[in-house]
């Protein structure tokens, strides 16, 4: 089965839209990236989660929708492959983290509505680092609305990833482990990232890469 619909995620600081960007421009894939830089809600959230949790959750829902339903629906009459730096179920695993359970549930019935409205990814690959690595990619990109991040934050944020792929049964899922690898600045190891992703069909639900340069 041929790639066609490719996401690559991973928690923050991983490298996720790095990986995507740098495979998009290998492949000549088109290239759809989450646009968040501009939500005014994100510094706010930072600062305050507990006042501004919901509404940057309904407006990351709103926005991931759009731009997804938006570039899948219509067919690209010039490039044959898609790679995407997030999933629609993002979503969710975050909000699960950061609202309170009333505001949860609500959030929740939205999502229901429109998930099973979006087309499912061919593969979907998962970048798998510690989280005190990706405290310091966090650190070395200089955000400052994301210095206040912390390890404890990051951990909940994996384990709503793990429990989201123990549940998925609908497409195939790559973890591929890049503690012991560069894909960024050793070409030897992007290469065994983009081997890994493209050499093999793998099967609906979890499959595992580690990966060593």
């Amino acid at each position: 089965m041929s790639v066609d619909y490719l996401v690559i995620e991973g928690n923050i600081g991983a490298g996720k839209t790095t990986l995507a960007t740098m495979l998009s421009d290998d492949l000549n894939s088109k290239l759809i990236l989450e646009e968040f830089s501009d939500n005014p809600f994100l510094p706010q959230f930072y600062s305050d989660p507990v006042k501004y949790s919901f509404p940057l959750e309904l407006s990351f829902l709103a926005e991931r929708y759009t731009q997804l339903i938006n570039n899948l629906s219509n067919r690209d009459l010039f490039h044959d492959q898609t790679i995407v730096d997030y999933y629609f179920m993002k979503s969710l695993i975050f909000a699960q983290n950061t609202l309170a359970p009333d505001e949860y549930n609500l959030y929740r019935r939205f999502f229901d509505i429109i998930y099973e409205r979006l087309p499912k990814p061919d593969l979907y690959v998962y970048l798998h680092l510690p989280e005190p690595k990706l405290i310091e990619n966090i650190r070395n990109r200089g955000r400052e609305y994301e210095k206040s991040i912390e390890i404890s934050y990051l951990k909940t944020i994996r384990e709503g990833y793990f429990n989201f792929f123990s549940q998925q049964t609908e497409f195939p899922i790559l973890i591929i482990d890049t503690s012991n690898i560069d894909f960024v600045n050793n070409s030897i190891d992007y290469q065994l990232v983009k081997n890994s992703i493209f050499s093999r069909v793998y099967p609906n639900g979890v499959s595992r890469a580690f990966l060593k340069g």
